[in-house]
């Protein structure tokens, strides 16, 4: 903890002392790397914003992300900005940077505040970034106002004032509310507790599954050999060259071995499957489907 926190304030420092870059400066470096990729004035260009990076970074410490990790995704916004802007565009590359370098950010704390995935549409990160400052602005009013809100109309003015779903508010507030907790603590302070990772449900497949799969399989195999049998010659050879190779074959080369038109290897082909289909119909209606 103590080592990341040197790190941190070294990267701040030498962010602070980083030059300050002049509208005219800024622009030429941006045209220098956009038309000739030059990697110098891409590296002043990010060395002098890296200071806006981390002080966008600082922001989001609340949300419990080691601050390292946070800046390192502010820079790797930064450094997506300097690959998308367009000094043509006439705005001030701080002006633009600042959007990426906050949708990385976001992005890196939607994916790790919890075990349990908050969701990555635009409501549910609208809400997780802003909806406890709504919630707490609302009821500052309220109560200034002498008025006292209830659960489902504090919702409400929540989904309305953020313009979300309601019922994408109910689920916000669920996940916030919540915490992680660990599958391995026990379920009761016995020291021979079970523990929660106990309880879950096993979902790999049970050895009957197994069972039933592999003899569903045979006889599946058993029905096609006996349908490809039913077939003649050159039918089975079409089938084989057509369906069963890593790379099929197509109709015209196929055409050409065997002196045919694309055309009547293709008539072939669907007289063959016709067989097949009737052949397997006569054994199980179930595996008909397989050659459809």
């Amino acid at each position: 903890m103590a080592l990341d926190t040197a790190r941190d304030m070294s990267l701040s420092r030498k962010a602070m002392k980083a030059e300050l870059l002049d509208a005219e400066t800024e622009l030429r470096l941006a045209y220098a790397w956009r038309d000739d990729r030059c990697e110098e004035s891409l590296h002043r260009l990010i060395t002098a914003y890296m200071r806006l990076a981390i002080s966008m970074a600082s922001k989001f410490k609340r949300y419990g992300a080691p601050m390292n990790d946070l800046i390192q995704e502010a820079g790797l916004g930064l450094m997506k900005a300097a690959d998308k802007f367009d000094p043509d565009r006439g705005v001030r590359f701080s002006t633009y940077a600042v959007w990426w370098i906050k949708a990385s950010i976001q992005d890196y704390v939607m994916r790790n505040w919890s075990m349990v995935r908050t969701g990555s549409t635009s409501s549910q990160k609208s809400l997780f970034f802003n909806m406890r400052r709504v919630q707490a602005r609302l009821e500052r009013e309220s109560a200034a106002a002498g008025e006292t809100l209830d659960r489902h109309q504090l919702r409400q003015m929540i989904s309305t004032e953020i313009g979300v779903p309601l019922h994408d508010v109910e689920m916000m507030e669920g996940r916030l509310s919540g915490s992680d907790y660990s599958l391995n603590a026990t379920q009761s302070t016995e020291d021979e507790g079970r523990e929660w990772i106990d309880a879950l449900e096993d979902d790999s497949e049970q050895a009957a599954e197994t069972v039933e799969h592999q003899h569903d399989t045979e006889q599946l195999r058993v029905w096609l050999l006996q349908a490809m049998n039913d077939l003649n010659d050159r039918e089975r050879f079409i089938v084989r060259e057509r369906k069963l190779r890593d790379q099929p074959r197509t109709l015209e080369s196929l055409g050409q071995e065997l002196s045919l038109s694309k055309e009547r290897v293709r008539q072939l082909e669907a007289a063959a499957f016709g067989k097949m289909r009737k052949s397997l119909e006569n054994q199980s209606r179930e595996v008909h489907h397989f050659l459809m």
